[in-house]
């Protein structure tokens, strides 16, 4: 498990949740999201933000560079302490701690320059010893070479004190992207035993953490400008519904991620915010290629051909969200639309699946959690759709700790989720490529891997984007993935919160510039 994961799934709250939104509803038509989620005057200086975040009591992490299934978890640790760099709009790699990257002439060798009075909470200054020892503790981890994919320990280096040497053992063009969200920074030889109280970087400091719940203080001293707002108060819900609830009470400003059941019964609130940010999640399904019943490409291509992407995505997201195609990262700037869109075909799925020698007289387990909206949902709707092939499929649900540790990276059939969608390299390094960590589908490919390389070693514009085109077409012809839609994300917010992030994915909790009317 890793922070790509999103906590909870509403158990059977839906209905719930939209009764009680209407019932609350103070009437009016039209939409209910305003010019308010952007500065729609002179930011103002102080007050608390109270958002609430999906996680689980079971699931609760402290350590930064350890796994967060939570996503209360996350944006507090996202708020105390800084990345190298964030996410972007254009480019979608921005400046944080780093201020500056430049590499060498062959893209293996990059220099990362940190930024000038950045100190920690306790008003030590940053270093780039410090920063050399929490990327070597993140290397170590687990999920280390995903997270810094080419790049071994003794490999990060300290040149002089502001500057931080990355060396990968292999041409890396986008290397800057993959220290966006996990390369947290604290201070050198912090012990584990100090991680509750470790001092960070970020815009804010830790007032207290209790049980899944934080209160987070300004941080005056932050190199990265002015932070408007004194304090965040963030809460932990394990439903979506639950969250809801407490933002229609008056309880919190902001309900994180609320679903998309949510934002449509929440329109005609003129006093909530509905913030929406496309390309947000993907929850995709899992097919085995290494062994296993979905090995053969034939029929892993079978079961992209049954999927009715339509109806999942007007039946699962209530229609927020679009049809995908079955390639991870649609919101990179170079995705391949022009590969034609795949559409359902019973007849080549029953076809294909028949010169497979697939066997119809078996039932096979699709796993699936209720970590987030929609998740469980869209392996039922999906196994309904199969049946119409002849494909039985029993839906198994587990709880989230049991699926990370017995079928994440391990099973035949299973649904995950993503929440960074604007990079097909992200996803190329970190699931699909041979050595990749965090290989949900056990793909091996010698096409895929050499064209990610090529795609790494190219700087050239036009080059790049044809390289990163023939990648896309391997992946779409032949991975592990059936990605059917992309879900948007959801926010909503009382009218009094401005300039909510409206960037997708993890560029959400950068709550820095967020201010109180």
């Amino acid at each position: 498990m890793d922070i790509n994961r999103r906590q909870m799934l509403w158990a059977g709250g839906a209905i719930g949740m939209a009764a009680l939104l209407a019932a609350c509803s103070g009437g009016g038509d039209g939409s209910a999201e305003p010019a308010a989620a952007a500065a729609d005057g002179t930011p103002k200086k102080g007050g608390t933000l109270r958002i609430g975040a999906l996680g689980r009591a079971s699931a609760i992490t402290r350590d930064p560079h350890g796994t967060q299934g939570n996503e209360s978890d996350y944006l507090v640790l996202a708020l105390v302490y800084d990345t190298l760099t964030v996410p972007g709009a254009k480019p979608n790699t921005m400046p944080r701690l780093a201020t500056s990257w430049e590499s060498s002439e062959d893209l293996k060798t990059w220099r990362f320059k940190i930024a000038q009075g950045a100190v920690f909470h306790d008003g030590g200054p940053v270093t780039a010893e410090d920063v050399v020892w929490s990327l070597r503790r993140l290397r170590d981890t687990p999920s280390g070479a995903a997270r810094l994919p080419g790049i071994k320990t003794e490999n990060i280096t300290a040149d002089g004190t502001d500057t931080v040497v990355l060396v990968s053992d292999y041409a890396n063009a986008e290397l800057p992207l993959l220290t966006r969200l996990t390369t947290f920074v604290l201070k050198k030889d912090t012990s584990d035993d100090a991680l509750e109280k470790a001092p960070g970087t970020g815009p804010f400091k830790l007032d207290w953490y209790r049980g899944g719940n934080a209160r987070l203080v300004r941080n005056d001293q932050w190199y990265g400008g002015t932070v408007h707002l004194d304090a965040i108060e963030v809460t932990m819900f394990e439903t979506p519904q639950a969250m809801a609830n407490a933002l229609l009470a008056g309880q919190i400003d902001v309900a994180s991620n609320a679903g998309a059941i949510a934002a449509r019964t929440a329109q005609s609130r003129k006093d909530i915010q509905v913030v929406r940010r496309p390309n947000d999640m993907s929850m995709p399904l899992v097919m085995r290629t290494a062994s296993g019943p979905f090995a053969d490409a034939r029929v892993r291509e079978a079961l992209r051909l049954v999927v009715d992407r339509e109806a999942m995505v007007k039946q699962v997201l209530s229609g927020y969200g679009t049809v995908a195609n079955d390639i991870m990262g649609t919101a990179d700037p170079n995705y391949a639309k022009d590969i034609p869109q795949r559409k359902r075909d019973l007849a080549t799925a029953r076809r294909l699946l028949t010169e497979a020698g697939f066997d119809f007289s078996k039932t096979y387990e699709l796993v699936t959690t209720e970590d987030i909206p929609g998740l469980a949902e869209s392996a039922t709707l999906f196994a309904s759709q199969a049946q119409e092939a002849g494909i039985k499929i029993n839906i198994v649900k587990q709880e989230s700790g049991a699926f990370y540790e017995k079928t994440w990276l391990k099973g035949d059939l299973y649904t995950t989720y993503w929440g960074t969608n604007d990079s097909v390299v992200f996803f190329a390094s970190k699931t699909m490529v041979g050595e990749a960590g965090q290989n949900e589908a056990a793909w091996a490919d010698k096409d895929f891997d050499a064209a990610y390389r090529k795609v790494l070693a190219t700087t050239d514009a036009t080059a790049r984007a044809t390289a990163l085109h023939d990648l896309q077409k391997i992946e779409f012809d032949r991975s592990g993935y059936l990605l059917w839609g992309m879900a948007d994300g959801i926010d909503l917010a009382t009218d009094k919160v401005q300039n909510l992030p409206r960037l997708a994915g993890y560029g959400r909790v950068q709550l820095e510039n967020v201010w109180l009317r």
